[in-house]
């Protein structure tokens, strides 16, 4: 009989806050970490609102010394780490001294997903052979172009002997991380997963999305209001950067090690659309959406009735619409009976492929502490979502709710789903 899988661990960088704790709490207060980017009006973007974590210089130095790694030029490989360390830390994982000899654990792997997390280092190695200088490129540059880089430094500093990789699925990434590393855990070949998914800041990365006209045009005045998912007025999503962690691990590990439980990891469904139908690399087929949010609850033995709150993608743009569409057409629930839903990147902006990851966090989060976080900025509510959920799901001010099942979605370019669902952890079990 395949393993039951907990959350034992959690770790967070993200735009509003950095570590889990002022996270929690920012998000319960509903605070915005969106900002006028001062680096993208010198470049002419026509976006020129981002969300950027603040590290402490600090903080930063003191992870390096401790974790043996010296340098890191790639944020988004930096933003993963920490977080990473975070949530085996927060797990009781971590040794209170580091020792470079002690042996690898083997039953202990790493997913950790990116995008583009080279990108602000690749730029360093462009200007030096363009210059005819590639004796120039670093050691540290070269591995850390690489996305694999993240996994294998978060490999070195957790020492993890188990599968260590990265995954790649844009907006889907962290999402997918997850699932991934919970199959992994089921099949019986690792007994935990430190799993989750990071975004560098840089313009090379945003600047075409700017191209695309996906990003909003319209907020660069008021940062703070400029995402707006759910909402009438949605034009565009803010891009932002960050990094998501989770510890997963089987029941009976956990157990055995004492560890505080955040939530039951009840499985998932990762699919496709194809781009068939309405389908297309930047808007997501409906169908596709449709069955793996039914096949997710298919696999995790769960009805629509019972998912008290959904944690949606919805990134202030078209696809919001289709999104919550096909909540309704897999779930079949009328507006009143509609689970909560909230929009996380109405606070943070969209952090692309750590954006899964971050989100889940919240999600486990508001399950395990019983709340429901706010959407900003829906003063006025999409017609058509409002034919589907009514207005008072979608709360504007922190709910205290007793929450059982969350759902979480992730949508990705290239028309690529994954549904996650979370279920609160009773001690009596």
């Amino acid at each position: 009989m395949a393993s039951r899988v907990v959350i034992t661990g959690l770790g967070v960088i993200s735009p509003n806050a950095t570590g889990t704790k002022a996270f929690e709490a920012a998000i319960r207060e509903g605070r915005s970490g969106i900002r006028f980017v001062e680096e993208l009006n010198r470049l002419n973007f026509k976006c020129q609102v981002g969300g950027i974590p603040r590290l402490d210089t600090v903080q930063v130095q003191d992870f390096l010394r401790t974790s043996g790694l010296q340098v890191i030029d790639s944020t988004g490989v930096l933003y993963g780490c920490i977080a990473a360390a975070e949530a085996w830390a927060d797990a009781g994982l971590m040794p209170s001294v580091p020792d470079p000899a002690a042996p690898r654990d083997e039953s202990s792997g790493c997913i950790f997903g990116t995008g583009s997390s080279g990108i602000d280092v690749t730029r360093k190695t462009i200007q030096y052979v363009d210059n005819r200088e590639p004796g120039r490129i670093d050691a540290y540059t070269a591995i850390q172009s690489l996305n694999s880089c993240v996994s294998t430094y978060i490999g070195k500093v957790l020492r993890l002997g188990n599968q260590v990789s990265t995954n790649s699925s844009a907006c889907n990434t962290g999402t997918e991380a997850l699932l991934d590393g919970y199959t992994r855990i089921r099949m019986g070949k690792a007994e935990r997963m430190l799993v989750g998914s990071c975004e560098s800041y840089s313009p090379y990365a945003w600047g075409p999305f700017d191209s695309l006209f996906a990003l909003t045009r319209s907020g660069n005045a008021t940062p703070q209001q400029a995402s707006r998912p759910l909402s009438a007025y949605a034009d565009g999503f803010v891009p932002s950067s960050g990094a998501g962690a989770l510890v997963i691990e089987t029941l009976e590990s956990a157990r055995q090690r004492g560890a505080l439980i955040y939530a039951e990891l009840l499985g998932g469904h990762i699919n496709a659309g194809g781009q068939r139908g309405n389908g297309t690399m930047t808007i997501g087929n409906v169908a596709g959406m449709v069955r793996c949010i039914e096949q997710a609850l298919k696999s995790c033995g769960i009805k629509p009735g019972d998912i008290d709150l959904i944690s949606g993608h919805l990134s202030s743009t078209i696809g919001d619409t289709n999104e919550m569409q096909a909540w309704q057409q897999a779930l079949g629930l009328s507006r009143r009976a509609f689970p909560f839903v909230n929009a996380m990147k109405s606070m943070i902006g969209h952090c692309l492929s750590a954006s899964g990851s971050i989100e889940s966090v919240a999600a486990v989060l508001q399950l395990h502490q019983g709340f429901v976080h706010p959407s900003l900025n829906v003063r006025k509510v999409h017609p058509d979502i409002a034919k589907i959920v009514s207005r008072d799901k979608i709360p504007r001010q922190t709910l205290e709710a007793d929450l059982n099942v969350v759902a979480k979605i992730s949508l990705g370019f290239g028309d690529v789903n994954a549904c996650v669902l979370f279920k609160k952890w009773q001690n009596k079990e």
